[in-house]
Formats: structure tokens, sequence, C-alpha cells
């Protein structure tokens, strides 16, 4: 992959905002959230070193639009081209995911699908992950080898710019006089950046060290007791799913107006009691713990069977926003063990 040097980062994103609107993180690393771009201001931009609170699908598939008018149109506007910087790899997984969804051929989105085409994307490696962070636990890498236009990985006087596509290399082009050639050991330093931040990953999720697949365990879930134990903390917030980037039910409803009616499409939750209900009342996920295996089923089987594709990144923002405090992971450990007694139990038979 081609790869070009910068010294700093301000030079590269005022160019970047010249002709499109450009959003990076602000904040502090805690609470990393995403803002316009200004610049006029003098300082270099921070370089979020983990992933923005906030999930990367509201810039593609946002919370609340409109889908529909009556008897008037909606025509598909192309957006104003747009820029985000500081997108990390799981980011990048989760628009892939988004991609099958609203992509698929029969069923394209021509909202969503205007939106990615207008959409230019700087990423950047993590380089401190969080202790809700575990993409390693879903062979998620914390610095991105695809899906972006261009990537930045930090290095000690400055950063290493590859460029992941067509739109990437003919930004780099039209400006070649802001990068230089990578200095020599540049590639060996990123590299052994990398590498200390997938051993943080891996440290931080040693104890959630599973003997058997993610799908392999919820495949064999069925009627275990842990859902409903981890459930009793939920209050059907459905934080982790509006926070999930991937996560992408919506749900329609029409709306009057003075002279026309309009179809709105808003976000839905799997974790929301009525979500399920259909005609004549019945409900066949009435109880928060069957909710909770639902959800999970469809992250590591439902969605690998249809596009073969995990939906977990691994960002772990639905750890981080549960006000019950379920952390997947431990709902999965449980899990893990229960299903590996019960396989011992059958051997000591």
């Amino acid at each position: 992959m081609e790869m070009v040097f910068i010294n700093k980062l301000k030079p590269l994103l005022d160019a970047v905002a010249e002709k499109k609107l450009l959003y990076v993180p602000g904040g502090d690393a805690e609470h990393y959230t995403f803002a316009r771009y200004d610049p006029s201001g003098s300082s270099d931009p921070e370089f979020n070193s983990i992933r923005v609170c906030s999930p990367v699908k509201e810039f593609v598939f946002p919370m609340r639009e409109i889908a529909a008018v009556f008897p008037k149109s909606v025509s598909v506007q192309d957006p104003e081209p747009f820029a985000v910087f500081g997108l990390k790899n799981c980011d990048l997984k989760a628009l892939e995911i988004l991609d099958c969804v609203f992509k698929e051929e029969e069923f394209n989105d021509p909202f969503y699908s205007s939106r990615r085409e207008n959409m230019f994307i700087i990423s950047s490696d993590c380089s401190e992950p969080a202790s809700t962070c575990c993409c390693s636990m879903v062979d998620v890498e914390p610095f991105s080898k695809s899906g972006f236009d261009l990537n930045l990985s930090k290095i000690k006087d400055g950063f290493i710019v590859e460029i992941g596509s067509d739109k990437g290399g003919e930004f780099v082009k039209q400006h070649e006089k802001l990068f230089a050639d990578v200095p020599a050991a540049a590639v060996s330093e990123r590299d052994k950046n990398r590498a200390q931040t997938q051993k943080k990953l891996e440290e931080i999720n040693s104890e959630f060290e599973l003997s058997m697949s993610v799908s392999e365990i919820m495949e064999n879930s069925t009627g275990s007791d842990v859902f409903d134990i981890e459930a009793k903390n939920c209050v059907e917030c459905q934080a982790c799913t509006r926070i999930c980037p991937t996560c992408h039910c919506f749900y329609l409803y029409d709306t009057r107006q003075e002279d026309y009616f309009s179809k709105m499409k808003m976000w839905d939750s799997c974790m929301r009691r009525d979500y399920a209900t259909v005609a004549g009342g019945e409900n066949p996920r009435k109880i928060l713990g069957d909710r909770l295996r639902h959800r999970l089923m469809h992250k590591y089987v439902y969605f690998m069977e249809r596009y073969g594709l995990d939906m977990c990144v691994g960002c772990g923002r639905c750890i981080d926003t549960d006000i019950g405090g379920i952390d997947f992971r431990m709902v999965l450990k449980k899990l893990n063990e229960e299903i590996k007694g019960k396989k011992q139990a059958n051997i000591a038979k």
C-alpha cells in the first residue's frame, strides 16, 4: 500500500476542510465526540488515541429522517461531500456491516448509499484502548488495513499516511507539497506501536478468554438461565443498541402535516419490550432475558449465516453505556463455562 509522511496534522486537515465539511474528534480521551472542524484555530488538532464515544452510523444512518412524502415526493439529493477524521478500525468494520444491509442489491437504500459515496474517511490507529475495548475477541485489529481513503499512524516525529482508495490517492496527488517520503525507520516504529496496542488489548480481555467460538457458544445456549440472570439489572434503556455502530433496526411511522403526510424512519431496538409484538398482541420475547439472547444471536449467529460476518466489532461502547452494567463479555464467559461443564458431565457419564 502506498505511503507518504507528514509532520503535522493541521495542514492535512486544513486541506481537507477547503473542499468538504470535516468532522474531527473533540473533548478528552474519556469522552471524545465528533465536532465540526474549525480551520481558523492555530494549534494542531488532537489525534484521538481511542475510538470516539458516538457511533459512526450517525453519519450515514441518521437517528431520524423522512423516508417518503404523500402526495408530494421525496427525491434523493446527494449530500454535501463530507469527511470524518479519527475513525478507528472498529468503525470501518461497522461501515462494512452496514453496507451489507443498506447497499444490498435488491434492497439498496438510496439515502444511505448517497451518504456513503460522499463520505471521505481518514482513519487512524488506536494506541490507548479502554478497559471495555475488545476488538481482539472478534478478530478485529486496532489498526486499519482497508475501508479508508487515508489512514494515519502516529509516530515520534509525525504521521505515516497510507493511501487506501482512488479518492485518497487523488487527494495526495493534488496536495503533494504537504507530504514527504516516509523516513526509513518509520514503518518499523509504526509496526512496534501496533504490536504494543494489540498486546494491551489481549491483556485487557485475558479474563474473558473463551474455549470455543462465540457462535458455538450462542448456538448451544438455548434454555440457559444465564440470560435471565444477567438481564435482571437491565432497565430497558436501549442504550446498548443505540450506541452500537452496527445495530441497524428501524421502524416507519406516519405523521400528518398541514398539506401532506410524511413517513418517518427512526432507529428501533430489539431490547424494547414491544419490538417483537405482532398482530393480535402476541410477543415471543416479553422476557428481558429472551431479548438479550436474541440480541447476541443476531450479532454472532444470524448475521454470520446471512453475510459471513460477525455483527460485533468489539468497540465496547455497549458496555460503557449500559446503565444496568451488563458486559456481554461476562455473559459469553458464563455461557462458555456452563456449556463446558455440561460437556464434561456428559463425558463423565
